[in-house]
């Protein structure tokens, strides 16, 4: 049986997850609901460029001293922002986890972005673009999503433009703490071989200069959409393609669904439909996968495919055969047994990292105000009839409904 999950909120708003683990490894995570989404017209790379910034020096440590604080115990202190949210995260032997909890909440609520920081940063960030647009099996995914969210700022990339972000400045960043980093929109989230009580205590003791920020910012609705279709030279070896379309929320009712039938279609498993059927059986693509992102009120779900140029033609109407398929072939008794089989056996694989878990927890605690166990991602998962998978696929891969972008190479 699993470790129950201890949820409190503490007295600052913020609401803390912990799950007690044996393990001489102890994690922490803050997860803030705020990422490249929120951002203004005026404001593209804004949550991405603070996340850099915050780790540049607080009112007790310079930069120095704040990456060497993790560091020199053999800990990992790290972040990441995405479209939705902004994570920091630490990982340190089990006696170290209040300074990993000291050095978290610093960082989010003591840093003082200094102004030559800043503009040095800024620079670290163009180089951040430059090696980004020189892989295009990585810059599709996002440009996919600008061309089905045109006009929209979830369609937009996380890390701006040389322009937007030059006139990123201290000040602006200050407004967007104070904007965006309330504690009603974060939640801190431990794993670990301690108590509830140490925890208490802990986040107690650094959880002093809390911001109070918006609570009641809310998000720009999504756009309509119209399916499209782009194709471009690019110079590069491999042409490079995605054939998708909106998807589902995080709220959705037929969520897990769609998680299943993105796993049978293109998940990490060798065994997948498009591996098989497409990379082993003609040889077509060395790089073949469907994806499906979530975010609160849409998603993302489509299959990438990098070959060489001669194939692509070719390539393209097998992956539309495949979705045929999906839309008009129920799966047998045993074809859903072993796909339910697979995806539950991958969770618990995923769960036995305590990082990407502590992590998990605390997205999972912000979006549904609640923690669920293996027990009911099961039961969730065993419910999905063959039907309901087959109605999730004529929805999301609809012919009509898809969109198409292609990097030809030249």
């Amino acid at each position: 049986m699993e470790t129950p999950f201890e949820i409190f909120t503490h007295s600052s708003g913020i609401r803390i997850v912990h799950r007690q683990v044996n393990s001489p490894v102890a994690h922490c995570a803050l997860v803030i609901d705020a990422g490249s989404r929120d951002e203004n017209d005026n404001e593209q790379g804004m949550a991405h460029f603070m996340e850099h910034v915050l780790f540049k020096g607080t009112k007790k440590r310079k930069a120095y001293h704040v990456l060497s604080r993790l560091e020199d115990i053999g800990g990992e202190l790290n972040a990441y922002t995405s479209k939705e949210e902004t994570v920091l995260y630490a990982s340190v032997l089990e006696r170290h986890l209040p300074r990993a909890i000291e050095l978290i909440f610093e960082i989010a609520f003591q840093s003082t972005l200094p102004e030559k920081e800043v503009n040095k940063e800024r620079d670290v960030i163009n180089d951040e673009i430059s090696s980004y647009l020189d892989s295009p099996s990585e810059l599709i995914f996002d440009d996919f999503e600008e061309l089905i969210y045109a006009g929209h700022p979830i369609g937009r990339n996380i890390l701006g433009t040389p322009e937007s972000l030059e006139a990123i400045n201290r000040e602006r960043l200050l407004d967007w703490i104070n904007k965006h980093y309330s504690p009603e929109r974060m939640v801190f989230s431990t794993v670990g071989n301690f108590s509830l009580k140490d925890i208490r205590k802990w986040i107690d003791k650094y959880a002093l200069e809390v911001r109070t920020g918006d609570a009641r910012y809310h998000r720009r609705p999504i756009n309509e959409y119209t399916p499209k279709y782009q194709s471009e030279a690019k110079e590069t070896y491999q042409t490079h393609a995605i054939i998708g379309n909106r998807a589902y929320g995080m709220h959705h009712p037929d969520l897990s669904a769609l998680i299943l039938l993105n796993n049978l279609l293109g998940g990490p498993g060798m065994n997948s439909r498009l591996n098989l059927n497409i990379r082993e059986k003609y040889g077509f693509a060395y790089n073949i996968e469907s994806f499906f992102t979530p975010y609160t009120d849409t998603g993302v779900i489509g299959v990438y495919v990098g070959t060489d140029k001669g194939t692509i033609d070719r390539t393209l109407r097998l992956v539309q055969r495949e979705l045929k398929l999906l839309r008009e072939k129920k799966l047998g008794v045993v074809q859903l047994k072993k796909a339910k089989q697979q995806i539950l056996g991958q969770i618990a694989l995923g769960q036995e990292n305590n990082s990407s878990a502590s992590i998990g927890q605390g997205r999972t605690l912000l979006h549904y105000n609640r923690i669920e166990t293996f027990e009911d991602i099961a039961k969730r998962i065993e419910s999905i009839s063959s039907d309901a998978l087959l109605r999730v696929a004529n929805e999301v891969f609809d012919p009509n409904q898809l969109s198409t972008l292609i990097y030809k190479a030249r």
